[in-house]
């Protein structure tokens, strides 16, 4: 009898084993297929344009679900260098859920992809039995030329790795909207409520478009996992080592109180709205990023094959980065909090 995986992302080993070594290449077209670290796939329509396609359910949390899906989605599109253009999105409901809450599900979804500019497109609804919560899945579209398109195979070492905003804004957005009333028994009613608006900049549109009109080498959305598993899949990806300064890494005062009561690592929770970067040029890069409004700072740097994936940090404590863990939203979103 095999062994029962946990909750989260499908173990690597088990993903190469029983996913992608099933998976075979045969049409031309396809220029970019599935892959450890890969958010996105990439199809030639032309000698000239590439359609990229990325795809994302939202299970860590039921509040948002409009919203969290678009955004999560277009920015696999917007990490890939492409220009989103749409989303297709398939809701599976509970039997009993009412329309009105489709119906403020949906106007979430269109309000975010108006403030984006892509297009609801096309997707499927259903009510069944098969859940006992609503489960949205979001298809994203979009498009790049051909010669901008970048893979984590690109990667080299040397490159410089930078990283944009914070980390761990998405999963202390839903801990502070979800559990946010027993969160102001340990913390200020202000920094909780600084805590939930985070939800408003888990968009990395802006700065992917700006660091795209650099030299980079590979762009790469932080989300299950967080921040440790990114980097994990980034240089698993480009089959390369790194080593990143742990006091770097940049984590805003609301984000690290609501973790400490939480009892989770910012570096090991989820992170959308963050962007992993690769370049040989970091100071182009961090001038394009913050000309358009976005914080970034260079963290660390890509080194050689079979080289470990190393996080420094001032104390001299070193952490090896391994394949990725369950999230640590996933931990804490039903614990007991306590201090």
């Amino acid at each position: 009898m095999g062994k029962a995986m946990e909750k989260g992302k499908v173990p690597e080993e088990v993903l190469i084993r029983s996913v992608l070594n099933t998976i075979g290449h045969r049409r031309r077209e396809v220029l970019v297929g599935p892959a450890v670290g890969q958010d996105c796939s990439a199809a030639a329509v032309d000698e000239g344009d590439v359609i990229v396609l990325s795809t994302d359910p939202i299970t860590g949390t039921s509040r948002g679900l409009g919203r969290l899906g678009t955004l999560i989605t277009t920015n696999d599109i917007a990490a890939a260098g492409a220009e989103p253009i749409g989303i297709m999105m398939t809701l599976l409901l509970p039997e009993g859920f009412e329309e009105e809450a489709l119906a403020a599900l949906m106007a979430e979804a269109e309000e975010t992809c108006q403030a984006i500019n892509v297009e609801i497109m096309g997707g499927h609804t259903e009510m069944t039995d098969a859940v006992n919560r609503p489960v949205i899945t979001v298809t994203g579209i979009g498009r790049i030329r051909r010669d901008k398109l970048n893979t984590l195979g690109d990667i080299r070492p040397g490159d410089a790795i930078i990283v944009t905003k914070s980390l761990a804004l998405e999963a202390v957005s839903i801990l502070a909207a979800e559990r946010g009333e027993e969160l102001k028994a340990y913390l200020p009613e202000a920094l909780v409520t600084e805590a939930a608006g985070f939800g408003r900049y888990l968009s990395i549109i802006t700065e992917a478009a700006a660091a795209a009109s650099c030299k980079i080498t590979s762009m790469h959305d932080i989300t299950e996992g967080g921040v440790y598993g990114a980097l994990w899949e980034m240089g698993a990806g480009a089959g390369l080592g790194l080593e990143v300064d742990g006091s770097t890494l940049p984590v805003t005062e609301a984000a690290r109180a609501v973790c400490r009561v939480m009892r989770i690592d910012p570096c090991r929770a989820m992170s959308s709205g963050s962007l992993l970067i690769t370049t040989p040029e970091p100071e182009t890069v961090l001038r394009a990023i913050r000309e358009a409004g976005v914080e970034a700072v260079v963290i660390g740097h890509m080194t050689g094959a079979g080289e470990d994936r190393l996080v420094r940090y001032d104390d001299g404590r070193v952490r090896i980065l391994d394949r990725p863990e369950t999230d640590a939203l996933y931990e804490a979103i039903s614990r007991k909090i306590s201090t």
